[in-house]
């Protein structure tokens, strides 16, 4: 993916709508056959600026821990929260992805008072909402919100490994890779694996994975 660098043109026009507070907000994960939907919420500070933001899908993961760095020591505020899997396969992707949204923006100190969405709106949320197609490519808040996502799922993936080196979580994040696949089809379903992702044809009849992860 070529690497587009995101701007602050709609955070900027927000504040000058009167907006204090402009959060942008992004998540991680939704496709994922184990593991949490986690997402990202930043504030940025108007007035230090950081160079390099873009897609965390466009960035090396030596980028990405970088601006992590940056980013949490920079902005104003910036959250993290996640839907577990079992919650996924309780409301569904669509719900729990909302659910982790909602619940890294609450946890923004102050609470903003206008948030950027990348690519849809965010329902039962009582604070002013902007929807931006591809807004992970254009705008830089929720550029930031997509890196410090990606960044922390993917140590939580590398942790959930060494706890259980069966499925290769350190290499493809959760993601149905060929390798994953395989792992999944000697093994089983781990704890983390989400039920309602199974590909019927492959894995419908296999016994759940006896080692626990906590």
């Amino acid at each position: 993916m070529k690497k587009v660098g995101a701007r602050r043109t709609i955070e900027n026009a927000l504040r000058r709508y009167g907006f204090v507070c402009v959060a942008g907000v992004d998540e991680v994960g939704r496709g994922c056959l184990a593991g949490p939907v986690m997402a990202g919420a930043v504030v940025l500070d108007p007035e230090r600026h950081i160079p390099g933001l873009a897609d965390s899908k466009a960035l090396t993961e030596q980028a990405r821990e970088r601006l992590y760095d940056v980013i949490v020591a920079k902005s104003i505020s910036w959250a993290v929260a996640a839907a577990e899997p079992a919650e996924i396969d309780t409301i569904n992707i669509h719900q729990a992805t909302f659910e982790a949204m909602r619940r890294a923006l609450l946890a923004l100190a102050p609470v903003p008072d206008a948030v950027i969405v990348d690519g849809f709106r965010i329902p039962a949320l009582a604070i002013a909402q902007r929807r931006v197609i591809k807004g992970d490519r254009q705008c830089s808040a929720i550029a930031a919100a997509s890196i410090l996502a990606k960044v922390t799922r993917d140590r939580l993936m590398d942790r959930l490994h060494h706890e259980d080196p069966r499925y290769g979580f350190d290499r493809h994040k959760g993601y149905a890779t060929a390798d994953h696949l395989s792992a999944v089809s000697r093994f089983g379903y781990s704890p983390i694996h989400r039920r309602s992702f199974r590909p019927p044809t492959l894995f419908d009849g296999l016994p759940a994975a006896d080692t626990e992860i906590t």
